[in-house]
């Protein structure tokens, strides 16, 4: 059994390189890792090429987003960006990438491809020889920097006479009371118990 996530992708990039072979491309030295691409855990890319030349020893990098765990789904990511690397970052998502990442049974749109049937007969053996992947999908809501921040709640605050209504922070009516009615005073304050409003100091008309 593999012990890290790194092994288990290099082992099936392997088990996918006759693929390739099979269209005439030679599989590069590649580095393969589980991490948040350069758009980061907010945006939408699930896998990321980077090409050799960005490399100092130049060598092709790929990264797929660690909050993925099914195999099939990851295995799918990783020939996408391997497709990149075998036939040139410099054709995009067009030409000889597409025909490549077809020819590995990926379907839909070839800017976010899904693995189609032909894939999953094919990679079913390279991932039983693969064994379980060691990973552990990662939820991007633990990974929040603390409780989100909580929005000020503003109170109602209505003149009983007429009507008059103003909002205010409850902050400000537990310092310095509540407000008042240019014209007939002290207004009621919705939201704040009467122990609350007892506690605060008179409000200035």
């Amino acid at each position: 059994m593999l012990s890290t996530r790194e092994e288990w992708l290099q082992t099936v990039a392997q088990g996918m390189a006759p693929w390739f072979a099979e269209l005439g491309y030679e599989m590069p030295r590649i580095r393969m890792a589980v991490g948040f691409p350069s758009t980061g855990g907010k945006g939408k890319r699930i896998g990321e090429c980077w090409d050799a030349r960005a490399s100092a020893d130049q060598t092709f990098e790929i990264l797929i987003r660690p909050d993925l765990s099914d195999p099939i789904e990851v295995a799918a990511v990783l020939v996408h960006e391997l497709a990149h690397a075998v036939v040139g970052l410099e054709c995009g998502h067009k030409g000889r990438f597409a025909v490549a990442a077809k020819w590995c049974g990926l379907e839909g749109k070839m800017t976010a491809t899904t693995p189609g049937e032909k894939f999953k007969r094919n990679v079913e053996g390279i991932l039983q020889a693969a064994g379980p992947l060691p990973h552990a999908r990662l939820s991007l809501a633990a990974l929040s920097s603390g409780p989100k921040k909580q929005k000020t709640r503003l109170l109602k605050a209505e003149c009983d006479t007429c009507g008059y209504v103003v909002r205010v922070t409850h902050k400000w009516v537990a310092e310095v009371g509540a407000p008042h009615c240019p014209v007939h005073g002290a207004m009621t304050v919705e939201g704040m118990d009467d122990d609350e409003l007892d506690e605060v100091p008179e409000g200035e008309g």
